[in-house]
């Protein structure tokens, strides 16, 4: 079993940064693909960013060149850089930790931390 906990969110004014992190248990951390996905009330959940256990990573279109999504296998953590935040960046911030294997795939989600940004 895999437990995730997210942190760092808060009020930002736009224009400004946050830094999430996701801290993991109960796993080899290094063997899951790790993203972070986004959600607001009455919208469906979007895909951020993602980063592989070798370290690829990938944006979605509205974040790329804004955000960097890393990994610190030694300290079973991921993180998500936000820059230049937009108002439309406010969202519940889901961290989320993916293994496949055969035909299986496990998936686990944290509890998420509240990004608002807002003058």
């Amino acid at each position: 079993q895999v437990q995730l906990v997210e942190s760092g969110g808060g009020l930002v004014q736009p224009g400004g940064s946050l830094r999430l992190s996701c801290a993991a248990s109960g796993a080899t951390f290094g063997d899951y693909g790790m993203s972070w996905y986004r959600q607001a009330p009455g919208k469906e959940r979007e895909l951020v960013a993602s980063i592989t256990s070798a370290g690829s990573t990938s944006y979605a279109d509205s974040v790329k060149g804004r955000f960097t999504i890393s990994r610190d296998n030694a300290k079973n953590t991921v993180l998500l850089q936000m820059n230049r935040l937009k108002p439309e960046d406010t969202a519940l911030y889901l961290c989320n930790a993916v293994y496949s294997v055969s035909m299986l795939k496990y998936t686990y989600w944290g509890l998420g931390t509240q990004v608002t940004v807002s003058s």
